[in-house]
């Protein structure tokens, strides 16, 4: 069953002592630069809204709305920046015609840090996520080059996003090996109609002293209603789409079976009352792995709306259809240890409580 709280009612974030709100602000959609953001007046009204109910953890991206979320973050926060905990992210290509302005390496970790600080107007940033594996840049370079930075003070804490669970584990035990910054934040795809990450990352999570941030916990609109049968797509084309519905295709997401779970997301969001946004929000911190969604708004109302997510308790029957609707298929090796054969194989006929 999900409890009640509030954005000032703070976590632990992963293994770190940092306390952060139970809801992240995402500001994706600060800015109008990529066609369908807020723009910086509506942008401040969500802000303020969260930071005025004691929101604290803000996440942004040195390439969102090229460059203009940083930017209009750094100046909300400017009169509050000790009381906000400021996340931002490389990888992403600052330039999409200079090859080095992409990617996890050294070159570019540093130059996006710069451009980062600049763009937020702040002497340091107090968590810096890598952004996503690109498979090219060896783990000692990059980890050594991120705990370089936590050691002049211009980064605080690390985090990972996107990234395969075996290679986290890795980076993790080298950090840990070599004494350098460990990973305490894991941010990752997670909702009702994204459950794929329940296999491994959600778990080498809890186990390694990651705290999982859910990016589009709503998937992408789905969740709300917002869609029907007929805007199915399986458009998946390159380049950043101009409207909302273009960038969800993209994921691949806007089917039939998310619309499946969406139907059930509305019958319990009837049952108690409240908006299909705030069921899904409180259905992903039921998992105890979650620390703080990552909740993106293009207007205040929308904003408001998934506040209230934190007022939101789903008793054991709701929480319980909602699994069975969205329930991911098995993987090896849980798809075949799972079974009732192999599970007698390994106890017998004896029963083990498992450890909680």
């Amino acid at each position: 069953m999900t409890l009640k709280t509030a954005l000032d009612h703070y976590r632990l974030l992963g293994r770190s002592g940092l306390r952060v709100s139970p809801l992240a602000l995402g500001t994706m959609t600060f800015g109008s630069d990529w066609g369908w953001g807020a723009d910086e007046t509506d942008a401040r009204r969500i802000f303020d809204a969260y930071a005025d109910r004691g929101g604290n953890f803000v996440d942004t991206a040195v390439n969102y709305t090229d460059g203009a979320s940083e930017r209009m973050l750094g100046g909300f926060i400017k009169d509050k920046r000790e009381r906000m905990v400021v996340a931002t992210k490389f990888t992403m290509a600052r330039d999409p015609s200079n090859i080095n302005s992409g990617g996890n390496h050294r070159y570019n970790l540093v130059r996006s840090v710069e451009t980062s600080l600049r763009q937020l107007d702040t002497d340091r940033i107090d968590l810096m996520y890598l952004h996503a594996w690109d498979f090219t840049t060896s783990p000692e370079e990059v980890l050594r080059a991120l705990d370089d930075l936590v050691r002049a003070g211009k980064i605080l804490y690390v985090g990972i996003c996107n990234t395969p669970a075996w290679r986290v584990a890795q980076l993790q035990s080298i950090a840990d090996l070599r004494g350098w910054a460990p990973l305490v934040a894991l941010q990752i795809e997670y909702s009702l109609v994204e459950r794929t990450v329940e296999h491994e990352l959600m778990p080498m999570a809890r186990e390694l002293g990651l705290g999982v941030m859910p990016w589009s916990p709503l998937g992408g609109g789905i969740l709300t209603g917002k869609y029907r049968r007929e805007d199915l797509s399986d458009d998946n084309g390159s380049d950043v789409a101009a409207d909302r519905k273009g960038v969800i295709a993209s994921t691949g997401h806007l089917n039939q079976r998310s619309l499946d779970i969406a139907d059930v997301v509305g019958e319990v969001a009837a049952e108690l009352g409240v908006s299909r946004s705030q069921v899904a929000i409180a259905w992903t911190l039921a998992n105890p792995a979650v620390v703080s969604p990552i909740m993106g708004a293009r207007t205040l109302e929308q904003a408001q709306d998934n506040f209230g997510a934190l007022d939101v308790t789903l008793d054991d029957g709701q929480l319980a259809r909602l699994n069975a609707a969205s329930a991911p298929t098995p993987i090896f090796p849980d798809r075949f240890i799972g079974r009732p054969m192999a599970q007698q194989l390994i106890f017998g006929t004896s029963t083990l409580q498992a450890r909680r």
